[in-house]
C-alpha cells in the first residue's frame, strides 16, 4: 500500500498551536480513541464514525437542514435542532446544506499525500521557531498506516515530527511509528491497575509495555498527567506516577501536570452526552503547586504544571 492510496479520519488541524511539543507546529487530530476516559476535553475525538453537532448560536432558524437529512435524523423543537443519533449515519447532507455553519462534522477522510501538503505550507514556520507538526487524538496509533505514512512524509522532508498517544497500540505499531518520530508526549494518568481500567476501561499493562518500548527507541518523552479532582487530583497518585517515570524513561525532559478543565461541557451537551464533571470546580493553584512539588520529590524533576486554577487562597 503506498501513501497515496492511504486516507486519515481526523477531526481538526489546528495551525499554530504552541501546547504540543516544541515551537510552532500544527496539531493534526486523528478522530477514535481506546480509552473512555470521564474527563475527556475532546469528546468528539472518541468515536470513530463521523459525529453531526448543532451550534445554536450560529443558527438562522431556516430549519431546511431537517428536509434535507436523506436518514429523518433531524427534527425542529422549540429548543432548536436535535439530531436522532440513533439515524443519524453522518453524512454531511445537513452540513453542507446550512449557509451559517451551525451544523458541523466532526470526522472527514483525508489522503496521506494531501494531508502532508497541507501541513507543509506552514514549514517556514516550523523552521524559524523550533517547531514542527504533532499527531494527536483521539489516538493517532488507532491508524497506524496513516499515522505512520505522515510522520514519515513529514520526517524526510526535514520536518520536526511528534506523536501524541496514550500509549495503547501493539509494540509492532508503535515500533513502525517511532522510527520516524523525533519527540512523544504519553499520558501516564494513574499507575494503578485497578484504577487505571476503572478510569479508563484499559489495562495499565498496555501502557506500561509502550513506555518501555519509547524508552528503549531512545526518543524523546514528554509526560502528560491528567489532575482530576476525584480521580487522579491526590498526592500518592502523583507520586507514583513520578515515581514510574522516573523509573521508566531515561529520556523524559519534560512531566506537565494538566490542571482539570470543565471548559468541554458544551461540547459533551452537543453530541448529546452527559459530562460526568460538569459541576466539578476548578482545582486550586496552590494545589497544582503542592502536587507539583510532590512530582519532583519523588523523582521527576522537570514536572511543571499548566492549565486553569481557581483563584488561589492566601490563607490556604
Amino acid at each position: 500500500m503506498t501513501a497515496t492510496s492511504i486516507e486519515a479520519t481526523l477531526f481538526n488541524i489546528q495551525r499554530f498551536s504552541t501546547e504540543d511539543g516544541p515551537g510552532i507546529r500544527t496539531t493534526v487530530f486523528f478522530k477514535a480513541c481506546p480509552m473512555r476516559c470521564p474527563w475527556c476535553h475532546n469528546p468528539e475525538s472518541i468515536r470513530p464514525e463521523p459525529e453531526v453537532v448543532w451550534h445554536a448560536g450560529r443558527c438562522l432558524g431556516d430549519r431546511g437542514c431537517v428536509d434535507v437529512c436523506p436518514e429523518g435524523a433531524l427534527r425542529a423543537e422549540p429548543s432548536g435542532i436535535a439530531i436522532d443519533r440513533s439515524r443519524c449515519r453522518g453524512c454531511g447532507t445537513c452540513v453542507d446544506f446550512c449557509p451559517s455553519a451551525a451544523l458541523e462534522i466532526h470526522g472527514h477522510r483525508m489522503g496521506v499525500d494531501d494531508l502532508v501538503e497541507t501541513l507543509l505550507k506552514d514549514a517556514a514556520f516550523y523552521a524559524k521557531s523550533g517547531g514542527g507538526v504533532t499527531l494527536s487524538g483521539g489516538e493517532p496509533l488507532l491508524q497506524p498506516k496513516a499515522a505512520t505514512a505522515v510522520l514519515r512524509a513529514l520526517r524526510e522532508r526535514g520536518v520536526h515530527t511528534a506523536l501524541d498517544t496514550c500509549g495503547v497500540a501493539t509494540e509492532n505499531t508503535l515500533k513502525a511509528a517511532l522510527q520516524w518520530t523525533d519527540l512523544v508526549l504519553i499520558d501516564i494518568k494513574t499507575v494503578d491497575p485497578e484504577r487505571h481500567r476503572a478510569f479508563t476501561g484499559v489495562a495499565f499493562d498496555r501502557v506500561r509495555d509502550a513506555a518501555r518500548t519509547m524508552d528503549e527507541s531512545g526518543v524523546e518523552v514528554w509526560v502528560r498527567t491528567p489532575i482530576i479532582p476525584g480521580y487522579t487530583a491526590d498526592e500518592e497518585s502523583v507520586r507514583r506516577v513520578a515515581r514510574f517515570v522516573a523509573e521508566t524513561f531515561r529520556h523524559c525532559t519534560r512531566h506537565d501536570l494538566l490542571a482539570f478543565s470543565n471548559l468541554c461541557t458544551a461540547k459533551y451537551a452537543q453530541l448529546d452526552r452527559p459530562f460526568a464533571l460538569a459541576d466539578t470546580p476548578l482545582l486550586d493553584a496552590n494545589d497544582m503547586e503542592r502536587l507539583c512539588r510532590v512530582a519532583r520529590d519523588a523523582g521527576s524533576p522537570h514536572a511543571r504544571w499548566s492549565g486553569p486554577t481557581r483563584v488561589a487562597d492566601p490563607e490556604s
